[in-house]
């Protein structure tokens, strides 16, 4: 397995567990179990490949590209991811919310 993909596997699980965390955390957040998986999934890729890409200057691309493990860059994809996925996720169920607070009124 190739580090780009274990990176990219590393950033979709983070992204989903960071986003089903915040939604038993907060119910408001919750947008089922489906919608916290693909939300966290999509979120935790955007925010481990752009802390990734701001912490190394795209460095670790390169790295990646090449072959090389590098562990500080998978390290990073983990927060990344963990920290990306909550907030899209957040973000999403917001928006939601106020859709349907505006339908009810």
């Amino acid at each position: 397995m190739s580090a780009s993909l274990l990176g990219f596997l590393i950033q979709l699980i983070a992204g989903a567990g960071g986003s089903s965390v915040l939604a038993n955390a907060v119910n408001k957040f919750n947008l089922g179990p489906l919608g916290n998986i693909i939300t966290g999934a999509l979120g935790g890729v955007g925010g481990g490949g752009l802390l990734d890409a701001l912490l190394k200057g795209g460095g670790s691309a390169a790295a990646n590209a090449a072959g090389g493990l590098d562990l500080g860059s998978l390290i990073t994809q983990l927060i990344g991811g963990g920290v990306g996925g909550p907030i899209v996720t957040m973000a999403v169920a917001l928006i939601r919310n106020a859709m349907s607070s505006q339908k009810s009124a």
